[in-house]
């Protein structure tokens, strides 16, 4: 079925636009412009030429969509959030080529929100409401404030922010987890008058050998960490002081932990994706590795981890 257009919106000669997508009043949308299908694109909207969007859009009333933005399939774009595409603008003053700015599949962007050029929001990211990005959202991450700082991960196929999870008391032993490859180790505890004693017996007490130790500190606690999984490398994540928040991603399923006593560990096998946010102030991370660096052991980029897990 053809797309539909409201008899107020102006669609320049030129501008494809998919089956079924609904183009409702006092739209503009530029002759060069290219929109999916089954798109709604709600009243007051603006769509410059240098726009691709997706299948199965949403651009809520008041957006305006300049020269350079990439919207994915699948992406909703709330009352009148705004994008921008020159750094510096200048009245009468025009970059050369605009830098090109991506809201991958699945992403969300809350009402008034605002995005600085460049940026790339990873697939099924949130913004909330109100936001300030002036920096990449990686993937299932969920950003709010001025600037946007990272407040959680989307858990599973659920909208919301997943709640961490953290060893109960008096837990023993390996225990598992919703994602796969990931599980938690409780350490037994020597007290002391004299201090407190923890210990792990490798490869008793955790799955591999080590071969590579290294600590992660002083950390801004609006950064992140991580980002990556390994195709061959196992780790065990201790944090032996303070408290850090991490995600462990499987590829099908996502679980938000915290580790804030060394006496627990996070064990993350190969092919599972980490990372560490939300550091306090006085975090020290220890993390344990089976390999030693081998940058060709890493994946970086998380639809090129989706595709190998899709490969098996």
């Amino acid at each position: 079925m053809p797309h539909f257009a409201h008899p107020q919106a102006l669609i320049e000669p030129g501008a494809d636009i998919g089956d079924n997508t609904r183009v409702w009043a006092y739209v503009h949308i530029l002759g060069k412009a290219r929109i999916g299908a089954d798109c709604n694109i709600c009243d007051q909207v603006f769509i410059e030429n240098d726009v691709i969007i997706g299948d199965r859009c949403t651009i809520k009333s008041g957006v305006q969509l300049w020269d350079g933005l990439r919207l994915g399939n699948d992406v909703f774009v709330g009352p009148n959030a705004t994008f921008t595409n020159d750094p510096f603008p200048r009245s009468r003053v025009r970059v050369s080529e605009y830098p090109q700015t991506y809201v991958e599949e699945g992403s969300s962007i809350g009402a008034n929100a605002t995005i600085l050029p460049g940026i790339k929001i990873g697939r099924g990211a949130m913004v909330g409401a109100g936001a300030v990005v002036t920096r990449n959202v990686p993937p299932n991450a969920i950003v709010v404030g001025n600037p946007a700082r990272i407040i959680g991960y989307t858990g599973g196929s659920q909208a919301g922010a997943s709640a961490p999870y953290s060893v109960p008391a008096g837990a023993r032993g390996p225990q598992s987890t919703s994602v796969s490859g990931a599980t938690w180790h409780q350490f037994p505890e020597i007290r002391d008058m004299r201090g407190d004693l923890t210990v792990a017996e490798f490869p008793k007490d955790v799955p591999f050998t080590p071969a590579r130790q290294f600590l992660v500190y002083n950390v801004a606690n609006q950064e992140i960490r991580g980002e990556h999984a390994h195709r061959t490398c196992h780790q065990l994540l201790v944090c032996v002081s303070g408290s850090v928040r991490v995600l462990a991603d499987d590829g099908k399923q996502r679980q938000d932990f915290l580790l804030d006593r060394p006496t627990v560990g996070l064990h993350l096998a190969p092919m599972v994706w980490g990372t560490q946010y939300r550091y306090s102030s006085d975090a020290v991370l220890l993390v344990v590795a089976s390999h030693s660096y081998d940058p060709d052991d890493y994946i970086r980029e998380y639809d090129e981890f989706l595709s190998l897990v899709r490969r098996g």
